[in-house]
């Protein structure tokens, strides 16, 4: 084992893990991120970000992810790039540490900050992993602009949902919501804009049932939930926005997670597992936003300098 140990180790670079950092330079923890390279943070592929406090006029998502960087390494925080394979637990110097291992490196620390983030959820139905970049995509800032005066389905009734499609008229000729439901659940002020928005139109009801094409993407199979009949609308992309998974398998066995793979927490960001907090759209929580991703990773960096102190034997009484 590696003779030198952080004193927290944060996995992920996201809004909660940038700000674990900074909070952990600031009170002189020796802090190290890690970047994952296959779960990059869901703020990065934002194009514009506008219910940031301080930023009236709306922000990209990655300079604000950018500036957040800069302040954590202004602070001392370390990173390194690479995806965590698993986390045990030893003794070093009879103190607890984490041995976080990835493809060719282990890192030690006294304590450990789970930020991993969440990704996009699949629909789930036949033609969805064939058609996979080929007209199927989950990012409207990376993939958008591969549509233009193109026909164009989105899935799903949320933020994401609204504000993705409200994105994609920069490039589409049209655009069809479709949405499970007879409402959406998107922020009030989006259902506004989308409402206005002649290149948008809303299909209620309904789901998607199958992405047809030969090559690539040339129309989905819907159903409608309450009268069961099916119709197909012929598109050139298919954007799916139905909600996010957490990225904790590499902590499955480490810590709890509920039924839906979300890290369970206490009000101090503690996990089952102690010496190791959890903070961000990775553990239960009901509002995943940008600010309170930002208020857990400080509140998880506060609790692991209390536990880091108590360990080392110098906690403030």
């Amino acid at each position: 084992m590696s003779q030198f140990v952080y004193d927290v180790i944060i996995v992920g670079t996201g809004p909660a893990g940038l700000t674990a950092g900074l909070y952990a330079g600031r009170a002189r923890l020796k802090t190290l991120l890690i970047e994952g390279v296959s779960t990059p943070s869901q703020v990065v592929v934002t194009s514009h970000i506008e219910n940031y406090p301080g930023f009236p006029e709306g922000i990209g998502g990655f300079e604000l992810i950018d500036k957040f960087r800069k302040q954590a390494q202004a602070f001392g925080a370390e990173f390194f790039v690479g995806d965590v394979q698993s986390i045990q637990g030893c003794t070093y110097q009879n103190n607890k540490v984490r041995q976080v291992s990835l493809e060719n490196k282990i890192y030690n620390s006294l304590s450990l900050i789970i930020a991993s983030g969440a990704r996009p959820k699949e629909l789930g139905v036949s033609g969805e992993e064939k058609f996979r970049g080929k007209g199927v995509s989950y990012c409207a800032v990376c993939d958008g602009a591969f549509f233009k005066d193109k026909d164009i389905v989105v899935i799903g009734g949320g933020n994401a949902a609204v504000e993705e499609a409200l994105f994609l008229t920069k490039f589409g000729k049209k655009i069809t919501l479709i949405h499970r439901r007879d409402r959406l659940r998107a922020a009030k002020i989006l259902q506004e804009r989308i409402s206005l928005n002649k290149k948008i139109e809303i299909v209620w009801d309904s789901a998607v049932c199958e992405i047809l094409g030969s090559q690539k993407v040339e129309a989905v199979r819907i159903m409608n939930l309450i009268t069961k009949k099916e119709a197909k609308i012929s598109c050139d992309g298919v954007f799916i926005f139905v909600g996010l998974l957490p990225n904790t398998n590499f902590v499955r066995d480490v810590v709890e997670l509920d039924s839906n793979g979300h890290i369970v927490v206490d009000d101090k960001m503690a996990t089952s597992r102690e010496g190791i907090f959890a903070c961000g759209d990775c553990r239960k929580t009901p509002l995943r936003q940008i600010v309170t991703a930002c208020g857990d990773g400080a509140l998880a960096a506060y609790s692991a300098q209390q536990y880091v102190e108590e360990s080392k034997g110098v906690a403030y009484k």
